[in-house]
Formats: C-alpha cells, structure tokens, sequence
C-alpha cells in the first residue's frame, strides 16, 4: 500500500509526540510522588538541622519557648521540641490547639520509649503515621538534637498528595491538548512541507512521459529548491537531447529511405534497361549475323537487314540518352536555369517543328492562345516535357482526330492543357503512366519507338520545379497537363 510522505512525517512525529506524553506521563504518575517524597524529607532535614543549630547556645528561646519565625521552616512544619531534663516545651503553634496535644502525647509517649531512650543525640527517623486524634496522615521527622531534647517535626502528607493530584490534572490536561494542537499542527505543517515533493513528483511522471512542458516552482533556498533547480535543467537538457535525437532520427530515417530508394530505382533501371535493350541487341545482333552469312543475296534485302540495323541502333541510342537525361534529373545532377521567356511563340515553334509527325493521319493541331504570356522556368527542360506530351498525343490521336493546346490561369500559375481525341487510359494504368518504362499499350508503344521514359522525364523535370502534372480521362479523349508560374494580366 502506498503511503504519502506527508502521512509518514505525521505519523513519526505523533508517534514521538505521543511517547514523550506518555513517557511524562509516566514520570507524573509513579515517579513524582518518590519526587515530592525525597524533596519533603529533605526539607524536613532542613528543619531540624536549623533547630539543632539554634539549640546549640543554652537554649536561646527559654524563655519563651515560641519558635515561629525562628527557624529555617521551608514546608510552615509544626515543630515541637521538648527537653527532658527541664520539662520544657518549645513550639511553634499554640499549646492549646488540638495538635499541641497530639503531639504532647507523641513527646510523652517518645519520652518513655526503650528505643527513644536508646537513640543518640543527632539522630532521627523520617516516618509517616496516621494520628487517630487528628485522623490525619502526616510525616514525621522525630529524634534528638546535638544537645539531647527530643523533636518532632510533622507535616501533613494530604497537602502533598493533593498537590500531586493538581500537577498531574494539570499534566494531563495540558498533554491531551499539546498532542490535538500537536497534530493538527503537523498535519498542516506536512502538507506544507510535502507540497514541493508532490509538485517534483507531478513533474518526473510528466518527464517520464516525456512531456518537458511542466516546470517545478523554485519557492524555497533549501535541498528541495535545489532539487526543483536541478529538476528543471534536467528537462530542458533532455528536452533539447530529445529533440536532437528526433532531429538526428528524421535525418537518418530521410537517409535511410533515400537510400533504399535509390538502390530500388537501381535495380529497377538495370531491370528496365535491360528489358529495353534485349529486343533491340537482339534485332541488331540477328540482322548482323544475316548479313555475316550471306543471308540476303539481293541489294534490296542487304539494304532492309542495314536500315533494320540503323534504325534499331538508332533507338537503342535515343533510349540511352533520355535515360542519362532522367538520370541526371533525378539525382540532382541537372542544375535549372529559370528565366523568363514567352511562352506562346515557344509553343507554336514546337508544335510546328513537330506537326511532320501527323503524316497522313488527318488529325490536326489546334492551338489558339494569343500572346504575350511569360513564364520562368527552365526553357530546355520544359521544350522536353511538352514535346513529350505533343508527340504523345500525334501517336495515339485517332484519325482525323483532333490535338488541341489551350491554358487555364489562376493564381499567378498557368496550366498546359495538351488534349488529344481517341481512346481513354484504362483506370488502372493512369495512376502508373509516369513510371519509367511503363507502357499501358506496349504494341502500339513499340510500334512508334516509343520506351516508357518520355513521361518519366516529364515527372522529373516537374518534380524539380516544384509544379504540378498529371494526366486524366474525358468522354472523348485525355488531357495530359503541367503549372508554370506566369505573369498574369
């Protein structure tokens, strides 16, 4: 069971508390009356020898025989002191009150005793007696003085004891209350005290959370305001080293992923280009071997096996070098060059340059945009992707279909939209149409030279600008598309 250090400070200290109540109490109780005793006799001591020592002188108070206010009397004793051989009485009360003769009796009876008798002068006995006359108990110191005359030296014990009864009420009475104030004090006392513990402990199961927000009050110049102090550099230290750590682990883990993907892209183009160069290795390789053996023995069929040979070379180097492109762009080994240039007359030039390409499929060009229109970007790089998208969309226009350019402009950006009319991109190839060597109509790809990269350049170089690109279907055709920043009117 848990126990707050608040409750075991209490219950120490009411413990102690409560044994030195009892401990007293305890003294008050059997030990004090021994005290009272031993202190009355000693006065009764006192006494007598202040008697013996007036006495020494002939009796100086023979005359009068009164001793009230002559002797050292610390406890106001009755004092009685009889000399034998005179018959005389000395006394310090009246001779006619009933104690007197209470102590007459005890003289005369002392007086005859064998035991009286045989004690020497400067002897006595301390005694306590119960006197029938007086029905009363007292202590009585009775012997002889230096000189021989017999005292008696009484003092009533309920005095005393009735004192003993008042110290101890008062004892006790003031011991219940000490524990009751005693306790609410240390309850209160405790909470005080025990405050800044719990505070420092709030704050280490936060800590222990790893929640640095919650800071320790430094209220005292004692240990526990150091520990506070000490508290509070911890959690800024570790919150600081935590936060390094998580710095340094979104670092490593950036590094790690961008390693894994790099040896995943180059596995994947060694698998890519691979795949690529087989069928053209194998074409070349083929029409070599034919022409080694003599396999054509006409001019016009050694002129197919060359032109075979050239042209697949030809797109084995085409291959290569978009591939070196996409490579370079996307490990950063392309360095842009952004200026401002106008687009539309860059289009139109592109779009002219590329039109040969419709030969005679009867689809046509339609690109209305009027000028001036500038961007920035990187020229070369974006003749790139939009000659990638043009020759594209002449490749899978339909016959007699229809390749349309036009812009959408919002917020300083404008949109190429490159539209050709046909057939739509199956749903699940147009999420893939921009990973390298994806072909989603691998006949007609190969049937135009096409090799899965023209579109993986275009996701690079947009990537790198930091633009927008993409690709989606409409009920006649698709829209392929790219963001340029321009300067909008």
């Amino acid at each position: 069971m848990k126990i707050s250090i608040r409750m075991k400070i209490t219950f120490m200290v009411v413990a102690f508390t409560a044994f030195v109540v009892t401990a007293s109490w305890f003294i008050c109780n059997y030990l004090i009356s021994d005290i009272f005793t031993s202190n009355l006799k000693s006065n009764l001591k006192t006494t007598y020898e202040s008697c013996n020592k007036i006495f020494k002188s002939n009796a100086p108070y023979a005359d009068s025989g009164d001793l009230y206010g002559q002797i050292e009397n610390p406890l106001e004793a009755i004092v009685i002191i009889y000399d034998p051989v005179n018959k005389r009485l000395f006394s310090t009360i009246n001779d006619e009150s009933q104690m007197m003769d209470s102590m007459s009796r005890i003289i005369e009876t002392l007086n005859k005793s064998q035991d009286q008798l045989k004690q020497k002068p400067g002897d006595y006995t301390i005694k306590r007696n119960h006197d029938i006359l007086m029905n009363a108990d007292y202590y009585d110191l009775t012997g002889r003085l230096d000189n021989g005359y017999i005292v008696i030296i009484r003092t009533p014990i309920a005095q005393i004891e009735s004192l003993i009864v008042l110290v101890n009420d008062v004892f006790n009475t003031v011991a219940v209350g000490l524990i009751i104030f005693g306790s609410v004090f240390i309850l209160i006392f405790s909470n005080i005290f025990s405050w800044p513990i719990k505070v420092l402990s709030n704050s280490a199961k936060k800590m222990a959370n790893l929640d640095f927000s919650a800071k320790v009050p430094v209220v005292t110049k004692d240990e526990i305001g150091d520990l506070a102090y000490s508290m509070n550099a911890l959690s800024d230290r570790l919150e600081r080293t935590i936060s390094e750590l998580k710095s340094a682990n979104i670092e490593l883990s950036k590094d790690i992923e961008k390693k894994t993907q790099i040896d995943e892209m180059r596995r994947e183009f060694l698998s890519h280009v691979s795949h690529e160069l087989k069928t053209p290795i194998a074409l070349i390789q083929g029409y070599a071997e034919g022409l080694k053996d003599n396999l054509c023995d006409d001019e016009e069929s050694r002129e197919f096996y060359t032109e075979v040979i050239i042209d697949e070379s030809m797109k084995m180097n085409t291959m290569v070098k978009r591939l070196l492109t996409l490579n370079e762009i996307e490990f950063g080994g392309v360095k842009l060059n952004i200026e401002r240039f106008e687009l539309v007359e860059f289009l139109k030039e592109i779009i002219s340059t590329k039109s040969l390409l419709l030969g005679d499929s009867g689809a046509k060009i339609i690109f209305e945009e009027k000028g001036p229109l500038y961007v920035w970007a990187d020229e070369y790089m974006i003749e790139e992707v939009f000659t990638n998208y043009l020759v594209n969309a002449i490749h899978y226009v339909k016959p007699d279909g229809e390749i349309r350019i036009y812009f959408e402009k919002y917020q300083n950006l404008v949109r190429i939209n490159v539209f050709n009319e046909g057939e739509n991109i199956a749903q699940e190839d147009i999420d893939k149409i921009f990973d390298k060597f994806y072909k989603a109509d691998k006949a007609r790809t190969r049937e135009y030279g096409g090799n899965g990269i023209g579109l993986s350049i275009v996701a690079a170089t947009m990537v790198a600008h930091g633009k927008n690109y993409g690709v989606y279907n409409i009920p006649d055709g698709v829209v392929f598309y790219f963001d340029l920043d321009a300067n909008l009117p």
